[in-house]
């Protein structure tokens, strides 16, 4: 039984170490970006070779898709993406954040091709915008209105009628906010 309480009191105190070295490089001293808080700005290298950031947007809403180009899901996905754009890109901006960090140039570059992607297609090449975003797994998407505040996050793949809605009603949002 004494043995027992040892390990316990050994796990316990080991799970606190862990806990506090997380906390003192930041692991848990800011919270993953939730709907209704600003969106956090980021500025990344486009596969066209440009720059592009949220503050560029000068007041347009975005839709910002978190893919890989290994991931299923993102594949299924994309022709949804890619329909939705044509016909919503007057209206609102898409970026396309590719993990490059966790993928490869080669990859993201065939999965653009393959699958025709038309909006900016953007390099998070060091991860760090993943990490600003808490990006757990592919694909994420953030809608972000047009004064920047996060109003929807759909984590996994959407259904192509809940995609759309979400970009009517973010669209919708930032007309009457403006």
């Amino acid at each position: 039984m004494r043995k027992n309480w040892q390990w316990l009191i050994l796990i316990v105190t080991a799970g606190l170490v862990l806990i506090a070295v997380m906390q003192s490089k930041g692991a848990y001293n800011e919270a993953a970006p939730k709907v209704g808080f600003k969106a956090p700005e980021f500025q990344l290298k486009g596969i066209d070779g440009r720059s592009y950031s949220l503050s560029a947007l000068n007041g347009r809403p975005v839709l910002i898709n978190f893919w890989a180009s290994w991931c299923g899901p993102c594949r299924e996905e994309a022709p949804d993406l890619v329909r939705l754009y044509a016909k919503y890109n007057d209206q609102i901006e898409f970026y396309g954040v590719n993990a490059t960090s966790d993928d490869t140039l080669e990859g993201a570059l065939s999965f653009v091709q393959q699958f025709q992607l038309s909006f900016p297609v953007l390099l998070d090449r060091e991860g760090s915008v993943a990490k600003q975003y808490r990006i757990q797994g592919y694909p994420v998407t953030y809608f972000v209105d047009g004064k920047g505040k996060i109003v929807k996050i759909h984590q996994g793949i959407v259904s192509p009628e809940s995609l759309e809605q979400t970009i009517v009603q973010t669209i919708r949002d930032s007309a009457r906010d403006a």
